[in-house]
């Protein structure tokens, strides 16, 4: 490092905004990092231009779930770290991860790693794995010398556990303490950066609070009587109410039904795995006039995941799709790959990156941004599900609500107790 260089990546980052810039340069010190945010604040963003550059074997990305781990094109925290499903309780995992050489192997040429989503890592997972690291590097320090950076937002959708009751969330374990983190929270929305009025309202709804200026735009925005010619996908909290929207709004378009089959290859188990995690189904069946989301970024910027769009015509070699802010695109099929913990492809699926559009769960619309959406606010039962749906659209203008309660609104206390003391302490 030379004084030079924050002046250099000002330069180089000129895209970024003046936060985004500050935090860049922390990724660059030697500190762990936990980059937060609300959802569209441009944490993925930054983390990309991080990586710019750098050695997926010094710093690898890996990702909370399988899903999101095809998406990104990374790897597992839990095949990284060779913790499996813990079988047989935390300690026999530590015992028998710390002894495999291939896990010592790729955490010695390690000098760091990324953990996306991090809201979705139970903490006994990361006290197994700090554990792990220490021990097969032989480093008494916290992760056995390893630069961590965590990102992700507690506000959102919690970690899977047995007991739905209490959270076991990743920033109340040891490990977390021990990590030290220097905390990034980025403030300025960049979703939906054009609509201030709907970004302090999200505000709201990220720590659980039912405010007059959120049941304004609630009430303001519930679709009524005449409502019809919206056109959005319609989010549901619920797998089996996707599913029934999608076919029935197919079924009543005409034209010819064609279908796209997923052509899948390598390992026959990993592909078994590939299959549950895929963001596009095994068998895509469309019609013209399909009403679709792209599931993948493009590398040119022309959409992002989550942009949607209609189908304008069809071919088994590519698909035009008209998309909601009116441009014509042709799209082919690309491939979704399944890492193995070294970083190796063991598995892959290639089809037309879409799914149906109608319809999306509240859960696979994650990470999406869209321009237009419906969202039934009504008996949620997770939190942060109201805050996740509400936040995957761009504008208030693009929102229409099909019904809404305010016992779905509401935040983990634990969590907002700890956005809390990060607010209060100096962050970049």
């Amino acid at each position: 490092m030379t004084s030079l260089l924050p002046d250099l990546l000002g330069s180089l980052h000129s895209d970024l905004n003046p936060e985004q810039q500050e935090a860049l340069r922390l990724l660059n010190g030697d500190e762990n990092v936990f980059v937060t945010g609300g959802a569209g604040t441009g944490k993925s963003y930054l983390l990309r231009k991080f990586l710019q550059g750098t050695d997926p074997l010094k710093i690898p990305v890996l990702a909370s779930t399988g899903a999101a781990a095809v998406l990104i094109g990374g790897r597992t925290f839990h095949s990284f770290f060779g913790l499996g499903i813990l079988e047989g309780g935390v300690e026999a995992t530590i015992e028998r991860a710390s002894k495999d050489r291939r896990v010592a192997r790729r955490l010695k040429k390690a000098a760091g790693f990324v953990l996306d989503e991090v809201s979705m890592i139970p903490g006994v997972a990361l006290d197994a794995a700090e554990r792990i690291a220490s021990l097969a590097r032989g480093d008494p320090r916290p992760w056995g010398g390893l630069k961590v950076i965590a990102v992700g937002d507690f506000a959102q959708l919690p970690p899977v556990t047995r007991d739905s009751r209490h959270r076991d969330w990743a920033f109340l374990s040891a490990a977390w303490k021990r990590s030290a983190f220097r905390s990034i929270h980025l403030k300025e929305m960049m979703r939906a950066g054009e609509d201030p009025d709907f970004c302090e309202i999200l505000s709201d709804v990220r720590i659980g609070v039912v405010s007059e200026r959120v049941r304004n735009l609630l009430d303001w925005r519930t679709a009524h009587e005449g409502d019809e010619d919206f056109q959005g996908s319609i989010l549901y909290a619920r797998k089996v109410d996707v599913d029934r929207i999608n076919q029935h709004k197919l079924s009543q378009l005409e034209g010819e039904l064609k279908t796209f089959e997923t052509e899948f290859s390598g390992d026959a188990r990993a592909i078994k795995s590939l299959e549950n995690n895929l963001p596009v189904p095994k068998i895509l069946e469309l019609k013209p006039g399909a009403f679709v989301m792209l599931r993948q970024n493009d590398p040119q910027g022309r959409w992002v995941n989550g942009s949607l769009g209609h189908i304008k015509r069809l071919s088994s070699k590519d698909i035009e799709i008209r998309l909601a802010s009116g441009r014509n695109i042709e799209i082919e099929r690309s491939k979704f790959s399944m890492l193995d913990a070294e970083g190796n492809e063991i598995a892959s699926a290639r089809n037309f990156p879409l799914s149906l559009a109608y319809a999306v769960t509240i859960h696979k619309a994650q990470g999406a941004t869209l321009d237009r959406m419906i969202v039934s606010l009504k008996n949620l039962w997770e939190p942060g599900q109201a805050y996740v749906a509400l936040s995957r659209v761009r504008s208030s203008q693009g929102l229409s609500i099909d019904g809404w309660d305010a016992g779905s609104i509401f935040a983990d206390p634990e969590v907002t107790a700890f956005h809390a003391t990060i607010s209060s302490r100096p962050t970049v």
